[in-house]
């Protein structure tokens, strides 16, 4: 295959990746032998109807869940606004339903708005069958001139618009999206605390905290899940937060479990975005950066061809063989990549492979930062501390 048929140029230089195309290409040029069978195009055969974990030992949803806020933009134009484009975001939707997924993560920032309208529309006929995850406290652009507000009056009234726009009586799992520096720990707790004794919430969890927050909060209200991104492509939560959760008994999901796209084998060095792609700010998938990294896909190629797998599925079930805890959300708007992503569950390692596998990665030096900086400073932070009366 041509490398115009992996990455067709696009206006200013940028390029329309090809996921599968450049899969077939990339598995094609490193390899002499027999493609494996589903890497060279066999249909995937993803269920998650036996694939079940629990976050915080309460919380069963399915091993993958389905990250929608791709759905609103950020990696490309929105598929939420326009009645075709929607039609498609609830048929991919219900398609995992379908397909056994119970997990599904929105937020109220994603759109903003309109992301929560969608998830509700598309899975207001299974509502029983579902858990929906939301979060609040976090407004504006993503990663551009963001305003945190977690005051008890704010989560109060974020959650009757959540509620409203998911079509539903009750969240599944409400997070704080980002920690709010003017807003003990011990207040935002003890609202969703009261907004579970209401009915209102059945779990509570935080997004990128740091760590005494995640034990302050816990001891008010027990937290279910902690969001947090993890790959293989990032993997720093294994240092201190994996330990913290597994000590306290809480769930981590995982998001961005495929680094953006970068660990579905879809890049290569040429590989440039948009102005309008949130990844083209994204140091580690800059020109240089995303050239050194790509070392680590070719690993995950290597793999693909040993288990017979995407890329992608060898990211996704490292993700899912680190603990049983964890669930990672990717996200997508391709029915085909949602087929992709599910069949993971079928990839399996020996903890022989697993450790060869870890011990290669962690020889691999990953270049550039996961986030803008921006971003970058939303995370880890410590809520301030509540003053005694």
């Amino acid at each position: 295959m041509s490398k115009a048929a992996i990455n067709r140029a696009g206006k200013n230089g940028t390029f329309s990746l090809n996921r599968r195309a450049f899969i077939m290409a990339g598995l094609a040029v490193a390899a002499t032998t027999m493609l494996p069978r589903i890497a060279a195009g066999a249909p995937a055969t993803p269920s998650m109807v036996n694939a079940r974990r629990k976050l915080g030992g309460t919380l069963e949803v399915s091993a993958l869940g389905l990250g929608c806020m791709v759905m609103s933009g950020i990696y490309g134009p929105p598929r939420d606004r326009q009645p075709q484009d929607r039609r498609e975001m609830i048929r991919l939707i219900q398609a995992a339903v379908d397909h056994g997924v119970t997990f599904f993560d929105t937020a109220e920032i994603y759109g903003p708005l309109t992301n929560e309208e969608l998830v509700g529309e598309a899975l207001a006929p299974v509502r029983d069958k579902v858990v929906i995850a939301t979060k609040f406290g976090y407004f504006g652009n993503p990663g551009v001139q963001p305003v945190l507000n977690s005051r008890p009056e704010q989560i109060r009234a974020s959650v009757e618009g959540s509620l409203k726009r998911l079509k539903t009586d009750v969240i599944d799992l409400y997070y704080q999206h980002r920690v709010d520096p003017n807003v003990p720990i011990e207040d935002v707790a003890g609202t969703v605390k009261d907004l579970i004794r209401q009915g209102k919430v059945k779990h509570f969890g935080l997004s990128e905290p740091g760590l005494q927050t995640i034990r302050r909060a816990h001891a008010v209200q027990p937290i279910t899940a902690i969001q947090d991104e993890f790959s293989i492509l990032w993997r720093e939560p294994e240092v201190a937060v994996l330990p913290t959760l597994e000590e306290l008994g809480i769930g981590l999901v995982a998001y961005t479990p495929l680094g953006g796209g970068f660990l579905t084998g879809a890049m290569n060095e040429g590989t440039r975005f948009d102005s309008s792609d949130y990844r083209s700010r994204v140091p580690r998938l800059a020109p240089e950066a995303l050239k050194a990294n790509l070392a680590l896909v070719d690993l995950l190629r290597e793999w693909a061809r040993r288990k017979e797998a995407y890329p992608a599925q060898i990211a996704l079930a490292w993700l899912l063989a680190q603990k049983p805890w964890i669930v990672p959300i990717p996200g997508t708007t391709n029915p085909q990549h949602l087929d992709e992503n599910l069949g993971a569950v079928a990839v399996k390692f020996t903890p022989e492979e697993l450790r060869e596998l870890n011990a290669t990665a962690s020889r691999i030096v990953v270049q550039g930062a996961r986030l803008p900086q921006p971003s970058l400073e939303l995370t880890r932070r410590e809520a301030p501390l509540k003053k005694q009366m």
